[in-house]
């Protein structure tokens, strides 16, 4: 009996604190719409989630108080879904520029030839661009001292008279090339 007699301060204790916690969470649950209607979009989000997981928060302390096993109970999985929610509305509020996506350009256009290859137009003007913009980086590797960009063997084919010849000549000049 002496253990009971010691628990009871502790117990009353908890009681108090907890009635603080319900006064505390009285004007936040009683009015819970009106003020979320009042809010923006992502600060109701917010709202919400928060109230949900100090709600799912308690009942999983509850749980634990009780002796019962709360990771394996559903709350546990509700906080879970809880905090999912939170790395959401952490994603939205990123800003854009911190966002990294880099676009692969050459699967890109490895993509549009294969295609594009039985439409001959679209094809046409494809080659076209790529033409131009291996002709505008040619232009600026001229002026910046640079080495020109490298042709792949796909624009010489396409590309025509102009780069395609010559390619064709410095490869019979160094024996590599084969006639073709």
């Amino acid at each position: 009996m002496a253990d009971v007699k010691d628990i009871i301060p502790h117990l009353d204790k908890l009681d108090v604190q907890l009635d603080r916690l319900e006064d505390a969470l009285s004007p936040l649950l009683n009015n819970l719409n009106e003020r979320a209607s009042q809010l923006p979009l992502l600060d109701k989000a917010k709202l919400f989630s928060l109230t949900a997981y100090s709600i799912e928060s308690l009942l999983f302390s509850y749980l634990r108080l009780q002796g019962a096993d709360a990771q394996n109970h559903a709350v546990y999985i509700e906080l879970k879904r809880v905090q999912q929610y939170f790395g959401k509305i952490k994603a939205v509020e990123e800003p854009e520029g911190t966002r990294t996506l880099v676009v692969n350009q050459e699967a890109a256009a490895r993509i549009l030839k294969a295609d594009l290859a039985g439409n001959k137009t679209l094809s046409n003007k494809l080659a076209e661009k790529i033409s131009e913009e291996r002709a505008k980086a040619l232009l600026r590797s001229v002026e910046g001292k640079k080495r020109p960009a490298d042709d792949s063997g796909a624009s010489a084919a396409e590309g025509g008279e102009g780069q395609g010849s010559s390619r064709k000549r410095r490869q019979k000049g160094k024996g590599r090339g084969k006639k073709r």
